[in-house]
């Protein structure tokens, strides 16, 4: 048997066509830069974020929340900031809701010196949001960082210009509002594109249990003459009234009696003056009628009679006392 008449002959190698690939390469090229055009030739914005948009690295303009267009294949880039969300910076302890108290202690941000030399540990937060959005992508590295550090030292600064006592009891509000300030007018001088909207101390207290327990007995304390206080207000607010309402009585009942010796006094001037008119006219007529009636009202149930038949001096004579005898 002829083994070399029985093998087939096997298909012929056919170069590639040069044009075909030429084409294919040509069409790939072109659909990857209509895919690159597509994507990088527009942007959205969301509600809550600012879009930076620079061109050749220069800041040109500051888009609001929609869809935009630009120059594609990076001449123009958008920079997306999120500018109306408050956002917060924990310092002396992390959320973490793994633990078994829902946060993590960092004792190297919360222990803290106070201004009469003692230790306390305090934990506080800050909420913050972007205000200028070129000026936080461009005007510092890093602006958290810088917010963080500047809020921490100037926690520290006014912790340690108070007294224990008032960093563990009733001054928090105070140093809250002392942080604040100190921090909005720094973060004006640095002008890194953020604004503080609030400070909070989130817990103080001592760093031993003995401590902690004295400065609970001494809050107590506090709420108790509080509580006594308030009670003591409310005391004299219910007997203001009554004692108010006694005094008028008494000033009305004084001026009733004023006036009415006014009006007496008046009277008696006004009886003065007429007797005196009289006088005036008859003085003997005067003098002999005010003599009788001082007779009338020394001897009021005696009966006189007077006798002036001689015409000489006057007798006074009570015939009926001596009758009734």
């Amino acid at each position: 048997m002829d083994f070399n008449n029985s093998r087939r002959p096997g298909p012929s190698f056919v170069p590639p066509d040069p044009k075909k690939i030429k084409r294919t390469v040509l069409i790939v090229i072109v659909v990857i830069i209509l895919a690159a055009l597509a994507l990088t030739s527009w942007y959205t914005v969301d509600e809550k974020q600012q879009a930076v948009v620079t061109t050749f690295g220069k800041v040109t303009k500051v888009t609001d929340a929609g869809v935009h267009f630009m120059l594609p294949f990076g001449i123009q880039q958008a920079h997306k900031v999120d500018v109306n969300v408050f956002q917060r910076i924990e310092l002396g302890y992390r959320t973490d809701e793994s633990a078994p108290e829902g946060y993590m202690v960092v004792e190297n941000e919360s222990s803290m010196i106070t201004g009469d030399y003692n230790i306390v540990n305090v934990d506080f937060f800050v909420e913050y949001k972007v205000s200028d959005p070129v000026k936080y992508l461009f005007s510092s590295y890093e602006p958290e960082v810088v917010l963080r550090n500047l809020v921490q030292s100037q926690v520290r600064n006014v912790v340690g210009s108070t007294r224990v006592d008032a960093v563990l009891t009733d001054g928090k509000e105070a140093i809250q509002m002392q942080v604040r300030e100190l921090i909005i007018q720094l973060l004006d001088e640095y002008d890194i594109g953020l604004m503080l909207t609030d400070v909070k101390i989130q817990d103080s207290e001592p760093p031993t249990d003995e401590v902690i327990q004295a400065f609970k007995a001494v809050e107590t304390a506090k709420q108790n003459a509080e509580t006594l206080v308030n009670e003591a207000k409310a005391y004299e607010n219910s007997e203001i009234p009554a004692a108010n309402a006694k005094a008028d009585s008494l000033i009305q009942n004084a001026e009733y009696l004023k006036q009415k010796r006014i009006n007496e006094a008046i009277e008696q001037v006004a009886m003065f003056e007429a007797m005196y008119s009289e006088y005036k006219l008859n003085p003997q007529i005067t003098l002999s009628r005010m003599y009788y009636e001082a007779i009338s009202e020394v001897l009021p149930n005696v009966k006189l009679y007077i006798d002036l038949s001689d015409g000489g001096v006057q007798k006074l004579l009570p015939i009926e006392e001596f009758v009734n005898d």
